[in-house]
């Protein structure tokens, strides 16, 4: 007799990207029509050369191999609570901070210290595979927000209302987006907040690609609200702000009541986040802000430079829907034709990889998604020339 298996993992979707990364396994590419890889939100650059070798010569300090404070090191938990306290407008003390293993296990840890199995989350479509997949490996009910392509991606906190029952937990906002580029409005997410608050369930809000959103303006001010820690969860990533991703460092924002469950449940999952990548963005907080800025006018190049790409090409059919930060939203042109097929097709013949919408919820049937990030300013029309060139499809 044979052992049995989690049951909610026969219900959870395959690694999406390593799934679509399989489509040009062992290819080769000519050099007048290279891959170009729109599957993965990855920086196209290293971390800065100073952290580097700041970082090889911490490695010689035998204090990198210890266990930290199960909620990171105080010298990062204080310079983040400075710089969010910059950001944001407001005071937000190194208490409020807990460092994690990456954003993703920000989310796990955060949605585990609110929701049981058979309990709700209000996810809006499309959403971030990982949340999808975290929630169905868990037993909880995601509970889809309709997409709006009407409001250039940006969901409906009317929509919401309707949504929440006596099991809804919580309520997920990703802004600037994943999949979508969209970036709320302030007054948008003041909206989500209020309704949360009203309802007496938590906003999670990730704010991963917060470093990239063009201005000074704070992206919001929910941190200046009284009582915001009875309402809001903030979610952050250090890998894109300074192309740290393999160093799986990221960060949770929220009140006692919240991070006391999340504590435990760190404690149980990893102990701590690695010393070495809190090191790194110990370093990046401290001594990178120019080298940030630089970064975010990079990428703020990058999207104004695919959507003049689009706006300036009559041959082309798909329909740019949102844009920012890594990422563009597009509707194919194709009503026969599903989005695995457009994805496929672009793949083989055209040497761009991208994701099929469905990726990220149901109903996306007729969207892919770009994440452009890692492609430079110049390439950006040659993006939009293939999938020009792509508009006489023949899968036969």
């Amino acid at each position: 007799m044979t052992f049995s298996l989690n049951p909610h993992l026969d219900h959870v979707a395959d690694a999406p990207i390593a799934a679509v990364r399989a489509w040009i396994a062992g290819r080769e590419f000519p050099a007048d029509k290279p891959l170009l890889d729109l599957s993965q939100a990855v920086p196209s650059y290293p971390p800065a050369l100073s952290l580097r070798e700041h970082l090889a010569a911490r490695v010689m300090d035998g204090v990198t191999a210890v266990y930290t404070e199960i909620g990171g090191t105080p010298e990062l938990r204080d310079a983040l609570a400075r710089h969010l306290s910059d950001h944001y407008g407001a005071r937000i003390t190194a208490n409020r901070c807990f460092i994690t293993a990456g954003c993703n296990q920000a989310f796990c840890l955060a949605v585990m210290g609110l929701a049981q199995a058979g309990d709700e989350v209000i996810l809006p479509v499309p959403y971030y595979f990982n949340h999808r997949m975290w929630l169905d490996m868990t037993g909880i009910s995601a509970v889809p927000l309709p997409f709006r392509p009407d409001r250039d991606g940006v969901p409906d906190p009317a929509d919401a209302e309707g949504l929440i029952t006596p099991r809804t937990r919580a309520l997920v906002l990703v802004s600037p987006n994943n999949p979508t580029g969209a970036i709320y409005p302030p007054e948008i997410i003041a909206a989500f907040y209020e309704l949360a608050r009203r309802h007496g369930i938590a906003l999670i809000l990730d704010e991963t690609y917060k470093d990239f959103i063009a201005g000074e303006d704070p992206p919001h001010v929910l941190f200046s609200r009284d009582g915001w820690e009875e309402t809001l969860i903030q979610l952050f990533s250090f890998s894109k702000s300074y192309a740290l991703a393999g160093y799986r460092v990221g960060s949770i924002v929220a009140g006692d009541r919240a991070l006391n469950g999340i504590t435990k449940v760190m404690d149980t999952v990893s102990i701590c986040a690695a010393r070495i990548g809190q090191d790194a963005a110990l370093y990046g907080l401290d001594n990178l802000a120019a080298w940030r800025r630089e970064k975010r006018s990079q990428m703020v190049g990058r999207v104004d430079a695919l959507r003049a790409a689009f706006q300036g090409d009559n041959r082309l059919t798909y329909r740019l829907i949102s844009s920012g930060a890594y990422f563009a939203y597009v509707e194919h042109p194709f009503e026969s034709r599903t989005d695995w097929d457009v994805a496929q097709w672009l793949a083989a013949e055209h040497n761009l990889l991208c994701l099929p919408g469905t990726m990220f919820g149901s109903g996306q049937e007729r969207y892919l998604r770009l994440a452009f990030a890692n492609m430079e300013t110049e390439r950006m029309p040659e993006i939009v020339d293939r999938l020009a060139a792509s508009q006489v499809l023949d899968l036969s």
